[in-house]
């Protein structure tokens, strides 16, 4: 048999969830950031569900301090008994939920109407994709609980306790083999669930991230969509008060609208099938948008408000200024794959159309003066749009640069190949300078904007193109402009970098940029072609040695690597010559940072006193795997006693359960709701011991024990002396004496401007694409970044306030 043959033992049959962990993407999208925050949607959708179905009124979302996340609900739980299917071995059917893909309760139309989780993968992905996952259902008067580790179950469902309550709660943490990321970003999370909570009329949302001491967020909003679009429109100044509302039930298809006018430039419609966001549109956003169409320019014609020359408004005019929110509900939609990016049913373009075209003729025969407003501003966007499209002609790009004067702006680069090149657009002549000839002139292109660029938030197409340097940007970067003329493919650089110097200005210029590009050129965010430029804010130099660094943490392991230059350090149980190399030492000493935060937090929520900490930490991490599986023994073994640990708060949930109250529904104080607790001295709730917080901690003990056990000493390299020039017990110490030895004789420059780097300097540290720092410019939520450039850009005052003020104390390096 040759090396290569492929015969029938080639072909691998991936059992269960052994696929999910094989192919993770297949199932969430990817495995960095979105994937990562896609396991707890899949969560939350169930959740929804049950609220959809009628018999969930509050979600509650919880990221712990170990980025674990819990999801708990009062809906009826999942089902408990064993599944009828002889195939599953008398597994109970929550067993089977969560370890066998397409098994779910939304392939019929008996328990669920609507839901999101068609396809019937959600939950068991995220047990496959967990490190641990463990669920507890509140259901037919008991409480049962259930442990898994990588998706196999550590043993049958357990019945915990009674109770009168219902609802299910799931706790797991992502599985860092898995993904590339591990932390939460909580305004992700806050995002989509702000959503949900907006577009499922009345359900309450608790939101708490127990790695911030902020209050726990709720969202509950009884006017459903269009308190929605209330939020969206809250910074803008509004034609219509009041959203018009609007909604359907036909053929099992349920429809709900909600818009309002603005007057902005730009249109912000979002629309929704089964509370998934349909990104890319679908049938339901086309009946809108040609309803709206229709009926704007039947209005129009009907009350002769065309004026000589014109005839009609188009579906891009009709849409100026317009907020709205378009959501349908139906029983078997389709979608483009798992991702559910589009909906596909044919039959709800024509429901929504009928909806929005009648509702619309009716809403304005009622309130005239309101449409008179509306008609009035498309037809005055119309008549901007084909000023703009003239003006438009200027900027093409006629095989060269046309006349305008832009060659002599643009330094071009040689290289044909659009994939290849590169675009820096750069503040001023004196940096654009350094920046030409610091370039690579066969791949970068550079093109210097000498004047302050227009806020295009506050004007319309025609105005912003007789703006010079946004010509220069048009014309440059060769694929058009607007949504009618825009070409992706005509594009002339895959890679368009905006850098700007370290100050204010800089900073309001990028700005500036930032908005245009969101504004005006969406596409190039969306297909990742737009970048930041992160030059360097400090030049670090001892002797000739020089490091160009961005952050604190670049900065400390600078200093460090100088200190480690002179001395040398050692563990008490490393062997003489044993030193601790450089990035052992960081990573340590970065625990302990962190671990200092969390014994901060342990203190404030637990009252353990430093010293108990100690003990509590000498417990092995072979006995320790998740939250609930550390027993009573185990403490009892490594205290010596059993008066050292203070079991009433366990007896105090008993009770609570029987009264019908779970103690998981608290008041987010950061130890699951549960009420206080009189502790005697020296005593360590077993709360404390099943915590998320004691689970990062023992995590953090392989970071500061991976350089050895301390006391850490501190010996010189050019003396022979047997003698300590420092020691200590403490990592924290030990890092202090080392950025104190690193900082002699350091020669410390701060970059305000890229003018003040010469061009050596700027192709080592920002051109260089073996060396430089881009950062991806990216819109995960399109509608938090609308009201962000609104209220940044826009023409309301008291917002951008409002947010100055609250944000004040967070910032950092300021140069005023």
């Amino acid at each position: 048999m040759t090396k290569n043959a492929y015969g029938a033992g080639s072909i691998q049959v991936l059992e269960g969830l052994q696929a999910v962990r094989m192919r993770p993407a297949m199932y969430i999208g990817d495995t960095a950031t979105r994937g990562l925050h896609h396991l707890v949607y899949e969560v939350v959708d169930n959740s929804i569900d049950e609220a959809l179905a009628g018999f969930c009124k509050k979600i509650t979302v919880t990221v712990h301090i170990d980025n674990s996340v819990t999801v708990e609900d009062d809906g009826r739980g999942i089902p408990v008994d064993n599944h009828p299917n002889p195939k599953f071995k008398k597994k109970s059917a929550l067993e089977v939920v969560l370890t066998v893909l397409h098994a779910g309760g939304k392939f019929d139309n008996t328990s669920y109407k609507v839901s999101g989780g068609l396809h019937g993968v959600g939950v068991s992905c995220v047990n496959a994709l967990s490190r641990w996952l463990e669920v507890e259902v509140r259901r037919d008067g008991h409480i049962y609980a259930m442990s898994f580790e990588r998706g196999v179950a550590k043993g049958p469902i357990e019945t915990k306790g009674r109770t009168k309550s219902t609802g299910t709660k799931m706790t797991f943490l992502p599985d860092t083999d898995v993904f590339e990321v591990s932390e939460y970003n909580a305004e992700i999370l806050l995002t989509r669930l702000r959503e949900l909570a907006f577009l499922n009329k009345g359900i309450k949302i608790v939101f708490e991230d127990e790695r911030t001491d902020d209050e726990a967020i709720v969202m509950q909003y009884n006017g459903g969509i269009v308190d929605y679009v209330k939020y969206l429109t809250r910074n803008k100044e509004v034609l219509n008060r009041t959203p018009i509302y609007m909604e359907l039930a036909r053929d099992e298809v349920e429809v709900e609208i909600a818009l309002q006018y603005t007057t902005a430039y730009n249109e912000v419609v979002s629309s929704f099938a089964n509370n998934i966001n349909t990104y890319e549109g679908g049938t339901h956003l086309s009946g809108f948008r040609a309803a709206l169409t229709k009926s704007l320019n039947d209005y129009a014609r009907k009350n002769n408000m065309f004026k000589k020359g014109q005839n009609t408004i188009s579906g891009d005019d009709t849409r100026e200024g317009l907020s709205a929110i378009v959501s349908v509900r139906l029983r078997s939609p389709q979608f483009e794959g798992q991702t559910k990016m589009k909906l596909g049913n044919s039959d709800v373009q024509g429901i929504v159309s009928s909806l929005v075209y009648e509702g619309l003729q009716i809403y304005f025969e009622e309130n005239p003066a309101v449409a008179n407003r509306i008609i009035n501003k498309t037809l005055e966007a119309a008549r901007a749009r084909e000023a703009a499209r003239k003006a438009r002609e200027l900027t093409r790009r006629k095989g060269a640069l046309d006349s305008i004067g832009q060659a002599a702006k643009l330094a071009d680069c040689s290289e044909r190949d659009a994939s290849q090149c590169e675009l820096f657009i750069v503040e001023g002549d004196s940096a654009g300078g350094s920046v030409k000839q610091g370039r690579d002139r066969r791949f970068q292109a550079v093109l210097p904007l000498r004047g302050k660029v227009l806020n295009v938030e506050r004007a319309r197409q025609d105005k912003m193109l007789e703006n010079k340097e946004i010509r220069s940007l048009i014309t440059s970067i060769g694929a058009g402009f607007g949504q009618d003329e825009f070409d992706l493919a005509k594009l002339r650089y895959h890679k368009i970098i905006i850098m700007t110097d370290a100050d204010v200005d800089g900073a309001h210029i990028r700005t500036l940029l930032l908005t245009f590009f969101f504004r005006h050129m969406p596409e190039l965010i969306r297909n990742g072609h737009l970048f930041i430029a992160q030059p360097p804010l400090y030049q670090l130099r001892k002797g000739k040695k020089i490091q160009y660094v961005n952050t604190e943490n670049e900065y400390q392991d600078f200093l460090f690597e100088l200190a480690l230059d002179t001395v040398r350090v050692q563990s008490a149980d490393a062997p003489q010559e044993k030193n601790i190399d450089l990035k052992s030492l960081g990573k340590s000493i970065r625990a302990a940072q962190d671990r200092e935060r969390m014994i901060s937090r342990v203190n404030r929520v637990y009252g353990v006193e430093a010293e108990e900490l100690k003990k509590c930490l000498l417990l092995s991490r072979e006995k320790y795997i998740s939250p609930q599986t550390l027993g009573y023994e185990d403490l009892v073994t490594l205290f010596g006693s059993k008066e050292v640990i203070n079991t009433s708060i366990e007896q105090g949930d008993l009770l609570e359960e029987e009264n019908g109250r779970h103690p998981g529904n608290g008041n987010g104080n950061g130890n699951g709701g549960r009420r206080p607790v009189i502790r005697q001295k020296n005593q360590v709730d077993l709360a404390f011991f099943k915590s998320h917080e004691f689970s990062a901690l023992l995590t953090s003990n392989d970071a500061l024990t991976a350089i050895g056990e301390p006391p850490y000493q501190v010996y010189s390299l050019n003396e022979k002396a047997e003698a300590p020039l420092f020691q200590s017990e403490d990592l924290l110490e030990l890092r202090d004496f080392l950025l104190e030895t690193g900082r002699q004789g350091l020669v410390v420059q701060r970059y305000k401007g890229l003018g003040e780097m010469n061009a050596e300097q700027l192709l080592e540290t920002t051109l260089d694409p073996r060396n430089r720092v881009l950062l991806e410019v990216k819109a995960e939520d399109e509608a938090a970044a609308d009201d962000m450039f609104t209220m940044l850009m826009g023409d309301l005052v008291e917002p951008r306030k409002d947010f100055i003020e609250k944000h004040a104390a967070e910032v950092q390096n300021l140069d005023i």
